[in-house]
């Protein structure tokens, strides 16, 4: 049985994944290209959309069904139903936080034109307080330190690496969340994850001091 993850050569949408694999212990193979090479990899994937995983002779799209279905297969989904409930509902969170803040991070990444400065103020800090507050209120809920009380999932390795991107976009994210370095530390420290984090290759997707660049 070999898995086959594909994306480009970044973070971005297909790192927890990769964390996931590493969590497991489990081997995979990692397709990337660069953003030049989209075009042609883009007339392999299933939906015109990045990341895929292929495994078991089946194909995965789309990010989020990739993350839940190695967190069921990996034991990082939580231990019950209630449990899976918990992380499904923190995930969607996170991502309607993205989509709220997306006026604002096409702008800045470069992708458009548009007021950045009116934009921060009107899109992205609403958006991201009306959800990290109530990712907090879940943390503080579960005594575990982890968005689930039996501990790590595929939903915080998630929540993380958007609070990366967050505090790649305004070093004052952290002093508005003032819980945030704690918990990516947290989760970060990890010991089935901790080498991979602090060696990973991947460049991050950088909005800081410019349009998007690989660092």
């Amino acid at each position: 049985m070999g898995y086959k993850l594909y994306y480009f050569d970044v973070r971005y949408f297909a790192e927890t994944a990769r964390i996931l694999f590493h969590a497991a212990g489990q081997d995979f193979e990692d397709i990337t290209w660069s953003m030049a090479e989209w075009e042609e990899w883009k007339k392999k994937s299933p939906t015109g959309k990045a990341p895929w995983l292929e495994v078991d002779g089946h194909v995965i799209s789309e990010s989020a069904a990739i993350y839940r279905f190695l967190g069921n297969r990996f034991g990082f989904s939580g231990k019950d139903e209630y449990e899976r409930a918990i992380v499904d509902t923190v995930t969607d969170v996170i991502k309607d936080v993205r989509s709220q803040a997306r006026p604002y991070l096409v702008v800045r990444g470069g992708f458009t034109t548009g007021d950045k400065a009116k934009l921060e103020k009107e899109s992205f800090w609403p958006a991201m307080e009306s959800g990290f507050p109530y990712i907090k209120k879940i943390l503080d809920e579960s005594k575990s330190g982890f968005v689930a009380p039996s501990g790590l999932t595929w939903g915080d390795l998630w929540i993380v690496e958007n609070i990366i991107m967050y505090r790649d976009l305004f070093r004052e994210f952290s002093t508005r969340y003032t819980w945030v370095d704690d918990y990516v530390n947290r989760v970060h420290s990890d010991p089935r994850i901790k080498d991979f984090v602090e060696s990973r290759k991947h460049y991050r997707i950088s909005y800081v001091n410019g349009p998007v660049r690989e660092i």
